[in-house]
């Protein structure tokens, strides 16, 4: 049994890799076909900064995307060979049940989960942080508003809120910023300014033109100023609240951000928040897609490997478009993103419960 096991496991492995070889070659194929137009209209693009910044980055990101795809497809086309050279026949004859014939497949499945997760929260969003730079400045043209912040409010504490009219996401400048304390229900600071910018170098604002008001119970304080050099518990980062931004976070940083943005009032996370647990129920889909794949190729058919090579694709084709749509669904206020992004795995879950037991049969 032990030699066995590590037979089925050894040439699941490889029968993976192989599959995920070919896969990533025809991504980055079409890819280059799409956008070669583009690299050769910088006159500053260098060979080593597409492959290094972008081309590196893209495989990492697709590979970590066709893992599940080419699991799937390395289980059938390997099972389904097994099976047409007559050798489950053999193993079923030895009374080895369906459920010990499922064990290797199942370290493997365990092995790519672990480095699938692994990437997902760790390894991806760093890469494609690079890669969507890269997408910016050379590929993407950026459509004027694209970077404008309008009428942006933010909570910054329990009794501290800001307002900023516009702020260019660009440049880092903006104008009609205001920032309010409270006690209670009652305003005691407030602090205008008609300029702001963030001063990279040094992590802070600078203020011109600004005013402070500090609200007493008998009397107020008035005073202003020019230019104010100042900190406050927010970055131009915390003003641009969209779904791709949660792709180019480690999942601790991605934590971090959703729960400050809940404290300062933020209304809708559901999109960080499908993005945080897709990270993990995509990869938990490797047992979910290895029993049913094990499954259908286990059967000896008629017309062989194609036809569990098509009944397959049309399952993943299904599960694909179903992720999609509870991603989307996910994203939507008040509905519950934990639940909407795990909703495909819970109904192909019960499909490989079913598939497993009449094969056990």
């Amino acid at each position: 049994m032990r030699i066995l096991n590590k037979y089925i496991l050894k040439r699941f492995l490889l029968t993976f890799l192989f599959t995920l070889l070919i896969l990533i070659p025809i991504a980055v194929a079409i890819d280059i076909a799409e956008k070669i137009d583009k690299f050769l209209k910088s006159d500053t693009l260098t060979l080593f900064e597409v492959v290094n910044d972008y081309y590196l980055n893209f495989i990492i990101y697709y590979v970590n995307t066709f893992m599940p795809l080419a699991l799937f497809i390395a289980v059938i086309i390997f099972t389904s060979k097994l099976s047409n050279n007559s050798e489950i026949i053999a193993i079923t004859n030895a009374r080895i049940s369906f459920t010990q014939f499922l064990y290797p497949y199942f370290i493997g499945a365990t092995l790519i989960t672990l480095f699938s997760l692994f990437m997902n929260h760790y390894i991806v969003p760093n890469s494609s942080e690079i890669r969507k730079k890269f997408e910016n400045k050379y590929i993407h043209t950026a459509k004027y508003g694209d970077n404008i912040v309008r009428d942006f409010s933010l909570q910054l504490s329990d009794d501290n809120y800001m307002f900023i009219q516009h702020y260019d996401l660009s440049t880092h400048r903006g104008f009609k910023f205001s920032t309010e304390k409270y006690d209670g229900d009652r305003l005691i600071y407030r602090l205008t300014s008609e300029n702001i910018k963030w001063i990279e170098e040094k992590s802070h604002f600078r203020l011109r033109n600004y005013r402070v008001r500090n609200i007493f119970k008998d009397r107020d304080s008035i005073f202003s100023g020019v230019t104010l050099d100042t900190v406050f518990p927010f970055t131009p980062k915390d003003l641009l609240y969209k779904s791709a931004l949660a792709q180019e976070m480690p999942s601790g940083e991605l934590l971090a951000f959703i729960n400050i943005s809940k404290k300062r009032g933020v209304k809708n996370l559901n999109a960080y928040l499908v993005e945080f647990h897709k990270r993990t129920s995509l990869p938990m889909s490797s047992y979910i897609l290895t029993i049913i794949a094990v499954a259908l190729a286990f059967k000896r058919r008629r017309g062989g490997t194609g036809v569990n090579l098509a009944i397959g694709f049309a399952l993943m084709f299904v599960y694909i478009f179903f992720l999609k749509v509870s991603e989307v669904l996910g994203a939507v206020a008040g509905e519950n993103p934990l639940l909407s992004v795990w909703i495909p795995n819970i109904v192909f879950g019960s499909l490989a419960v079913y598939l497993y037991y009449d094969a056990k049969k």
